[in-house]
């Protein structure tokens, strides 16, 4: 498995902007197709994003579609998710993940976790 540290996730007003970072060690980061989850209070993890292990193919939940953009660099073993015109609904832990199969919306594809970085949309 690989290790997963989050940063980046903070407090902003809603139509603010957040760049959440994902920092991969361990194993060949360019052998994982990426994804971001999210989790609200009293709900499911949520499927956000996720990208190829080549950057080439990106997929977004419809409620992200046009705000949020994921990217990876694999020179440095971090995947993105850029968040602009955030909005209230948009608070919850983000968490990061990494899959050796394909990239899914689906959670349990995925073996190796980061530890979540909250991001909190005031209105």
């Amino acid at each position: 498995q690989v290790q997963l540290v989050e940063s980046g996730g903070g407090l902003v007003q809603a139509g603010g902007s957040l760049r959440l970072s994902c920092a991969a060690s361990g194993r060949t980061f360019s052998d994982y197709n990426m994804g971001w989850f999210r989790q609200a209070p009293g709900k499911e993890r949520e499927f956000v994003s996720h990208i190829t292990w080549n950057g080439r193919s990106t997929y977004y939940v419809d409620s992200v579609k046009g705000r949020f953009t994921i990217a990876r660099d694999n020179a440095k073993n971090t995947v993105y998710l850029q968040m602009n015109s955030l909005k209230p609904e948009d608070t919850a832990v983000y968490y990061c993940a990494a899959t050796p199969v394909v990239a899914s919306t689906n959670p349990l594809l995925y073996n190796s976790w980061g530890q979540g970085a909250q991001v909190t949309v005031s209105s």
